[in-house]
């Protein structure tokens, strides 16, 4: 399997590399792990609705021309479908069973994602109705896929 972590902006934090770059050595028993960065918009504090759509759109673009055409793409969103550690392990076996052996999944800058974003997502998945910071999600992303692999092959790691 290939899976793709389309993100917005550069990360910086030091212990998040770490973590991140751990869980790209965990997984690579299991898939390849590419992580692509698209560069952020760069916002004043105070926005209109119509410049906040503006940069997601700028931003979806860049997310969007980064998207392998045979990819299966799952956006994280606030707004997606919550599922439990097991349910994510069940859907990333599905895919792979049914020949989808590229999965993408993108996060989007401090504004979200664009409309144009989401109508090419296969499917929205949240991770709480909390909203993180989106260079940490990646950590928290990795460490759930790594999981669900683990899950998926009845090996220990998840309790």
């Amino acid at each position: 399997m290939h899976i793709h972590i389309i993100s917005v902006g550069k990360l910086k934090e030091k212990y998040l590399m770490q973590g991140i770059d751990e869980y790209k050595k965990r997984l690579s028993s299991y898939a390849k792990v590419d992580i692509i960065e698209v560069p952020d918009e760069k916002a004043p504090e105070h926005l209109s609705e119509q410049e906040m759509e503006q940069i997601k759109q700028r931003e979806g673009e860049r997310i969007l021309a980064k998207i392998p055409n045979d990819a299966y793409v799952i956006a994280l969103a606030i707004e997606g479908k919550m599922k439990s550690s097991e349910q994510f392990a069940a859907s990333i076996d599905k895919l792979a069973t049914y020949g989808k052996s590229k999965i993408a999944f993108i996060i989007g800058g401090s504004l979200g994602l664009s409309k144009q974003v989401m109508q090419r997502a296969d499917e929205a998945l949240s991770f709480s109705k909390m909203t993180f910071p989106h260079q940490l999600m990646r950590l928290i992303l990795l460490e759930q896929i790594y999981r669900a692999f683990r899950i998926n092959r009845g090996e220990p790691y998840h309790k």
